[in-house]
């Protein structure tokens, strides 16, 4: 298999006026291409910062982050933000979209930034991936005329119109009822499953673990334990215990 991230002995330190506020601790961990990967913690373990690790967001104090075989401490502000823009797509529990700019546009977004030409390629891609979050007939509307799972529907596709290698997902199911929420990672998984795509979840929620490939558990800054519930279950283990504080 082929990593895609691989990151050792990670620490990340913030500065509080003369304070120094660890939020990771010496992390080190695997994600192989087309994995389905939770992060798992209570509020304040360190899970966000370390998906904003990941994202090229952020960079470490001291060890070592790759993001598809480049180090993101040794790139340039515009190689990490070129990283961001071709690598990775973003979904987020706020969902993040642009209120004067309607279904069709937001998802087209990022691709125009990333100055693809061909306007009939962009409208195809568009269309292809609004139809497969169940969203086509909705390509005008604005996202204030949408309900939550839509708009969390059109923050997917938005993710994956760029067709990248890793999509992250804080907390996507934050702000939907359960329906809905299990709604969306049911969507989520088959896209794992038919474009390969790697995903990586910041979470608590039990739903989003009980879908996972892999389990990252982190607390004060540490992973307390990796596991596999999916292969558990399976081979008729009794499954992990799901509970993320």
């Amino acid at each position: 298999m082929t990593t895609i991230v691989a990151i050792h002995n990670a620490a990340k330190d913030y500065h509080l006026g003369n304070v120094i506020v660890p939020a990771l601790r010496g992390v080190s961990l695997d994600v192989n291409e087309g994995e389905f990967l939770a992060i798992a913690g209570p509020s304040g373990s360190g899970k966000t910062t370390l998906l904003n690790l990941i994202g090229c967001v952020d960079t470490p104090t001291s060890g070592i982050v790759d993001v598809a075989g480049r180090n993101i401490s040794q790139l340039s502000e515009r190689q990490l933000t070129d990283l961001r823009l071709r690598t990775i797509g973003f979904i987020f529990q706020s969902f993040n979209l642009i209120n004067v700019l309607d279904v069709f546009r937001n998802v087209e977004l990022p691709l125009l930034l990333q100055r693809v030409p061909n306007a009939a390629m962009r409208k195809q891609r568009v269309l292809d991936l609004l139809g497969r979050v169940g969203l086509r007939d909705f390509v005008k509307h604005r996202p204030s005329e949408l309900s939550g799972g839509q708009r969390q529907r059109v923050a997917i596709a938005r993710a994956l119109v760029t067709q990248p290698k890793l999509v992250l997902a804080d907390e996507p199911t934050a702000n939907l009822d359960s329906a809905t929420g299990q709604n969306i990672l049911d969507l989520m998984r088959e896209l794992n499953t038919t474009e390969k795509t790697t995903f990586i979840f910041s979470t608590h929620d039990v739903r989003v673990m009980a879908h996972a490939s892999k389990i990252v558990r982190i607390a004060d800054g540490r992973i307390s334990e990796v596991s596999t519930p999916v292969a558990e279950r399976r081979l008729g283990a009794r499954p992990a215990q799901l509970g993320g504080g």
